[in-house]
């Protein structure tokens, strides 16, 4: 009835009835009319730029091309934004969602039960060489039985520096990829060659790691032991989950007929897990980009060094002149360029030119004496 109301005209003038009017003598709220109300059906919002039909195409060729089994959905979402050509931005929701419809998504993993020592274990570091870990793990090869995968590890960026094969897992084997990781990242493995580092080497307390052999290797390399708390596999955290995405991706994966074979498979799978395996807490970077974004980071951090005062800045400067605010307290500032002003709480702000060919620093007291 409104609707029919609001499109009548007045008989003379041929303009509209106010609306105003028409709500009074009908008796209608106006805050309840809408002139072009939004449909009930149909989503709300901002329409998405790709359709889902596309996404989903995207998702199946990211997932195709796709050195590694069972990728999360989140890593698919990051690889598809990361490309640099063809680069695809979507919610981590709606990709989730679209890859649960398709059942695309990796199976789920229960977590295990938690040790009562409530604790994680994670070690992590600002720099390379800082904390390595180490640790053995087996597997089966059809023909010759049980072999070991030793391997060293960097805490920074979760990278795998050396690593080795051996039918028996004894201290000698255990030694063989710590020296080669030395040698790679030192040049050598001359006694004490590691000393004065800051390094230190992660193990747990397996035979091979407390024997009298290997401890003494370690002094010899001048490498500093740091072992994790009895039966708390999270404590070295960071080479056993290597040692779970090993067992994921390749070894319950393929079958193994001879060393050789297995030897090349844990190669290849090593190589593209240093440099195409994402992580969260690396900003979704493989272990080697990682790397050389830190690196990159100190080189333009070594060239912006700056060789004194080039250019004239206003700088403000904060000097006490008895106790310190309250800390609702604020002050009253009015920063006048090249002059001083005052405030009326115990911090005096000082607004100061400084130049290169005088650096005088320009304040005033307002202390009463």
């Amino acid at each position: 009835m409104i609707s029919i109301l609001i499109n009548e005209r007045y008989p003379l003038t041929g303009k509209p009835y106010p609306k105003r009017l028409i709500f009074k003598v009908v008796g209608y709220s106006s805050s309840t009319w809408y002139e072009n109300p939004t449909p009930k059906t149909g989503k709300r919002g901002r329409k998405p730029k790709h359709s889902d039909e596309e996404v989903l195409q995207e998702i199946k060729k990211e997932i195709k091309k796709s050195k590694f089994n069972s990728e999360g959905y989140i890593k698919v979402k990051n690889r598809m934004a990361k490309r640099k050509i063809n680069a695809l931005v979507a919610g981590k929701a709606r990709v989730n969602r679209i890859m649960r419809e398709n059942s695309l998504l990796s199976p789920y993993r229960r977590p295990g039960k938690t040790n009562k020592r409530e604790h994680d274990g994670t070690i992590t570091t600002d720099a390379p060489n800082v904390m390595w870990a180490t640790d053995g793990k087996k597997f089966w090869i059809e023909g010759s039985g049980w072999h070991w995968f030793f391997g060293v590890i960097d805490h920074f960026n979760d990278e795998i520096i050396s690593w080795h094969i051996a039918k028996k897992g004894n201290r000698f084997a255990a030694m063989q990829p710590v020296r080669a990781a030395v040698r790679k990242t030192f040049g050598t493995i001359d006694k004490n060659v590691c000393t004065g580092m800051k390094l230190q080497l992660r193990s747990d307390h397996g035979s091979q790691y407390d024997s009298a052999d290997f401890m003494n290797e370690m002094k010899y390399l001048g490498l500093e032991m740091s072992k994790a708390f009895v039966r708390s596999p999270q404590c070295n955290g960071i080479i056993e989950r290597f040692h779970r995405t090993l067992e994921e991706q390749v070894l319950q994966v393929e079958t193994f007929t001879s060393l050789e074979e297995a030897y090349n498979s844990i190669d290849q799978f090593i190589k593209d897990y240093n440099t195409d395996w994402i992580f969260h807490r690396l900003n979704y970077c493989s272990p080697v980009e990682y790397r050389e974004k830190y690196a990159e980071s100190l080189r333009k951090e070594k060239d912006n060094i700056p060789s004194g005062n080039k250019d004239p800045e206003v700088q403000l400067v904060l000097i006490s002149s008895g106790s310190m605010p309250r800390r609702n307290e604020r002050a009253e500032q009015e920063i006048i360029k090249g002059e001083t002003t005052i405030s009326n709480n115990p911090l005096e702000i000082l607004r100061y030119n400084i130049s290169p060919s005088d650096q005088l620093v320009r304040y005033k007291s307002n202390k009463k004496d």
